[in-house]
């Protein structure tokens, strides 16, 4: 059995998970707003979180707002490092071209994921150890085989 993670929260709605075993608890507008086609806006959330040293919060968008109306999280994921105190905002962009998107207060907007993030010493060096990749980078794979 895995032990929890307790995470303080402050907010007006708890968190809750929508189904058991998924990774994202929900995030809400504590706000209405319209997005007109293009448009996006920062809405917050009203929780605020105090996360373990070694952790950090990650908002995701909600794929069925991405695929049913083309609303997302603009700068997906958002970091939530475990130093921020502050309350969680969610930039919403609006890419329908022509449809505006109606969030009205208590709206599911977004998705709150925390992961666990080592700390890391960078070393610098002169040279890289080799790779079967090497520097081949965005499209090097292909899109079939």
């Amino acid at each position: 059995m895995n032990k929890k993670l307790t995470v303080p929260i402050q907010a007006a709605t708890p968190l809750r998970y929508a189904m058991p075993g998924d990774a994202g608890a929900d995030l809400r507008a504590t706000v209405a707003v319209t997005l007109a086609p293009g448009e996006r806006a920062l809405i917050p959330t009203g929780v605020r979180a105090a996360v373990p040293s070694g952790y950090a919060l990650f908002v995701m968008p909600r794929s069925g707002l991405a695929v049913k109306h083309g609303v997302t999280v603009l700068n997906a994921p958002g970091v939530v490092d475990s130093g921020y105190r502050g309350e969680i905002m969610v930039p919403l962009i609006n890419h329908d071209p022509q449809h505006s998107f109606q969030i009205s207060a208590g709206d599911r907007i977004a998705q709150l994921v925390i992961m666990a993030v080592p700390e890391v010493e960078f070393n610098s060096v002169t040279e890289l150890p080799a790779s079967d990749r090497g520097a081949a980078g965005f499209g090097s794979t292909g899109v079939s085989e």
